[in-house]
């Protein structure tokens, strides 16, 4: 009567565990999964195609990837684990948009997520989001009136989007969005997913004032859809190592402002 239960509890561990080594160096091949797991390759296989089929994980030939490409993003909980310094600026520059009473619209990037974390601080404040980690990082704060955004739920994003959402959010008029997408260039932001095109442009629509915030590895690059231009946005916020050519050029557009970013330990993991 309990084999089955404990098979099931087993598959679950080993896929969690097949996820945290990926995610922890960005790629690998079945083989070594084999051998990280100590179960068969066809083993191995089956759980790759169910986190595949998932959006966890992307095959490639020989392997499997959490890293982003120009036509898929990557999860949440890979992302969770990149960038963090930069993010953290970030966060801590956006602070500078914000006074107690303000309302604020996040979408489901961990870069909104590193500024969610500061919020407690500010309140009191009204926070609208779709991404289940800031709803999870907010529930307690006392002096947040805390707005979440329904839809599918992405297992990929760990947020809530499709039609229902992007519904939901043109019935809202609020003060400032914050915002980050796959990438950009010195014109334009893209973004790999259609689905994340329309809510992160009805997040734009019903806010005041737009700003983006993007650390280094996203900037001089494009992906699979465009997201709005440059100028769409009233502010953007750049962390990490940029060429000045290019932010001046992005400065034609809009206000750029470059954040400092504090690296604690020289052996962190980006």
């Amino acid at each position: 009567m309990t084999s089955a239960p404990k098979k099931k509890s087993s598959r679950i561990q080993r896929q969690q565990r097949i996820v945290d080594h990926v995610v922890a160096h960005g790629s690998a091949a079945a083989g070594e999964l084999s051998e990280l797991t100590g179960v068969s390759l066809m083993t191995v296989h089956r759980d790759l195609d169910d986190l595949v089929s998932r959006g966890v994980l992307r095959k490639f030939h020989g392997g499997v990837s959490a890293q982003p490409s120009t036509v898929f993003e990557s999860s949440s909980d890979f992302r969770l684990h990149t960038h963090l310094a930069e993010k953290e600026a970030l966060g801590r520059e956006a602070l500078r948009f914000l006074t107690p009473g303000m309302s604020v619209l996040l979408d489901d990037s961990t870069t909104a997520l590193a500024l969610a974390r500061l919020l407690p601080d500010v309140g009191p404040l009204t926070v609208v989001t779709n991404y289940r980690q800031v709803l999870e990082t907010l529930r307690d704060a006392t002096d947040i009136r805390l707005i979440g955004l329904g839809g599918e739920y992405s297992r990929t994003h760990d947020s809530y989007l499709g039609l229902p959402c992007q519904e939901m959010i043109t019935g809202f008029s609020v003060d400032v969005v914050f915002l980050s997408t796959s990438a950009m260039n010195a014109r334009l932001t893209f973004h790999q997913e259609q689905d994340l095109v329309l809510v992160k442009r009805a997040m734009l629509a019903s806010a005041a004032t737009k700003v983006l915030m993007m650390d280094a590895s996203k900037v001089g690059r494009s992906a699979l859809h465009q997201l709005v231009p440059v100028s769409a946005f009233d502010h953007v916020l750049l962390a990490g190592s940029l060429g000045a050519d290019l932010v001046s050029e992005i400065a034609e557009y809009t206000d750029v402002r470059t954040v400092p970013v504090d690296r604690p330990a020289a052996n962190e993991s980006e």
